[in-house]
């Protein structure tokens, strides 16, 4: 052991004085010159996709006349498979095309896309006839069909492109080792969601008012012809853009520790890991170096060093299928802490993407008149207000509460990013409740008239759905944007593009989930005594059961977060315990 112990420590001392200096190609960093570009490319984008997804809800159940369970479960299921597909983008951008090839084609397919669907509403015969009266409408037929799923093949296939991409290649226009460059991360971060908030509210309000009260086929070419004007400025700026070189995907590293400790899983783990396990840190590396933690400690056994194993001249290891560093594994073991976190959020967002579908269809049955005007709110319009409760709710936090809870606990953020997260899980449950309160109400209420195709409209004005949006977008608040800070800081450097990919994949589980609870309940309920929850019309099932039975889903999740907060170690900090030992090993005096 102490012969080992002693080449392990040689080793080290060699890797550290590798220089790591090595030549590399001087990069002219465009900065501030090429963000109009990308600026302009990332506003039209999101004014062309949140455009169209927004209202596609509304738009397949009154235009192709499906169903409200068929449609709402549709819906989900595109949501998770445009979320999944960032993982294959992610994947593909690191590996070989490049963020700038993969954020082309993926925007020239998001436009294809929405051309696609824009068809559909503007060529009679590429949709169903319109009900009209009728209580009996004619679905789409087999080839209407698929030339609109054609479309959301598309969609998928650029969000799949665009998701992972976009932020990280506007951050590659700025050079991270100025000062300057990083104002200017920092800036273009500022801008970024400063245009996706306002593209949601724009969508939301205008282009669907559009879609709904003007014409589909005019509402859903706006999004086409701004998905089309997202392209050309695009590609207009390529001469400035610095496109970073693919490097290889670091899931390669993961998946040689996976291997190895599956190949040494029958050699016993040294008693003093941190001091025996082989150690390289490969130069240029961009990963900050990771101490030595205790979980998941079957990994460690990738990098016990046997006498099999072969060392190159610089100090790493001639075979990595047979021998890998300990830094290696540890990165391994940052992502395997974040599993757990991770879906936790999949429940959580299950009650987010029910403020999407039946929070709309609630709008629907409700009063939509504004006071006592003629004028009427668009059903899918009601979500602005989750945005809006998120939009508000961000600068207090940022510029009073932090500050305030600053002072109390000595945390430069005020509470750690898992307290952040926990406290926006709890207010999903609550939004769940309310939901569940507000469907109560509003079936009791006296009606006001009928629609042909839903049923009777309560005389509940639709503005009563507003604290629930509101919970909603406070619940996005802390959550969303904890989970999107915490995948940052918590993976490797490298893998920074597959963080992004993390939380729309959990995103697209959460879809799924929410899209198989719903055909669950509305086939199990279907023959009950209560009747069937989730009918077309609302009136006749039981919604506020549904959402009770997401909340309690949502308390169940709520206590699994918290034991794996307790557990969780956060990347670059050690366990208190090991500590303690490290430091009685530095203490002992070595044996004369």
């Amino acid at each position: 052991m102490s012969e080992k112990n002693s080449f392990s420590q040689e080793t080290m001392e060699k890797n550290e004085k590798i220089d790591t200096a090595a030549d590399e190609p001087e990069v002219n960093y465009r900065g501030l010159k090429a963000m109009p570009y990308i600026i302009g490319n990332e506003t039209f984008e999101k004014l062309g996709a949140i455009g169209t997804l927004s209202n596609l809800l509304v738009y397949i159940t009154v235009v192709f006349n499906m169903k409200s369970i068929t449609a709402a479960t549709l819906i989900n299921v595109f949501n998770g498979t445009t979320n999944l597909a960032t993982l294959p983008g992610a994947y593909l951008s690191d590996t070989y095309f490049g963020r700038y090839k993969t954020l082309g084609f993926g925007s020239v397919a998001s436009f294809m896309g929405l051309l696609v669907i824009a068809l559909t509403a503007a060529i009679p015969s590429m949709h169903p006839p319109e009900c009209g009266k009728a209580s009996t409408c004619v679905g789409a037929t087999a080839w209407q069909m698929a030339f609109l799923l054609t479309g959301f093949g598309l969609l998928v296939i650029g969000a799949g492109g665009i998701r992972p991409c976009n932020l990280a290649f506007g951050a590659d226009q700025f050079n991270p080792k100025t000062q300057s460059g990083k104002r200017g991360i920092d800036s273009f971060f500022n801008w970024y969601f400063f245009t996706l908030i306002f593209a949601q509210m724009v969508s939301l309000t205008a282009i669907v008012y559009v879609q709904s009260k003007v014409n589909w086929g005019i509402g859903l070419g706006i999004p086409a012809i701004l998905m089309l004007l997202s392209c050309v400025v695009f590609f207009v700026g390529t001469n400035i853009y610095v496109k970073v070189i693919p490097t290889g995907s670091p899931m390669t590293s993961v998946s040689q520790v996976i291997v190895v400790a599956v190949k040494k899983r029958r050699l016993k783990l040294p008693e003093q890991p941190w001091l025996s396990l082989f150690s390289y840190i490969f130069p240029n590396s961009t990963n900050s170096k990771l101490p030595y933690t205790d979980q998941f400690r079957f990994l460690d056994k990738a990098a016990i060093l046997t006498p099999e194993d072969r060392i190159n001249q610089d100090g790493s290891a001639a075979n990595p299928w047979r021998l890998c560093s300990m830094q290696q594994v540890e990165e391994v073991k940052c992502l395997m802490r974040v599993i757990p976190i991770w879906a936790s959020a999949i429940i959580y967002h299950c009650a987010i993407v029910q403020q999407h579908t039946y929070a709309v269809f609630q709008a629907l049955q409700s009063n939509r008149y504004l006071g006592n005007t003629n004028f009427q709110i668009p059903a899918a319009s009601y979500t602005v207000f989750a945005m809006l409760s998120l939009t508000i709710w961000v600068p207090i936090y940022d510029r009073l509460v932090v500050p305030f809870l600053r002072r109390i606990t000595r945390k430069e953020a005020g509470i750690t990013i898992l307290q952040r997260i926990g406290i926006g899980i709890f207010l999903s449950i609550l939004t769940s409740l309310v939901s569940g309160l507000v469907e109560e109400w509003r079936r009791t209420k006296p009606l006001i008239g009928i629609d042909p195709r839903r049923g009777s409209i309560s005389t509940m004005s639709g503005l009563w759905l507003i604290p629930q949006l509101s919970l909603a977008g406070l619940a996005e608040a802390f959550t969303a944007i904890g989970q999107v800070e915490f995948y940052y800081k918590q993976f490797p450097e490298n893998m920074r593009s597959i963080a992004g990919s993390f939380f729309f994949c959990g995103l697209a589980a959460s879809s799924y989930l929410s899209g198989f609870l719903v055909s669950v309940v509305h086939r199990t309920t279907a023959g009950t005594a209560t009747g069937n929850w989730l009918p077309d019309d609302l009136n006749k099932g039981r919604l506020d059961y549904f959402y009770y039975l997401v909340a309690a889903l949502g308390v169940m999740n709520f206590v699994y977060y918290l034991v794996c907060a307790k557990w969780y170690t956060y990347k670059g900090s050690a366990n208190t315990s090991l500590d303690s030992k490290m430091v009685e090993m530095k203490s002992e005096k070595p044996a004369v």
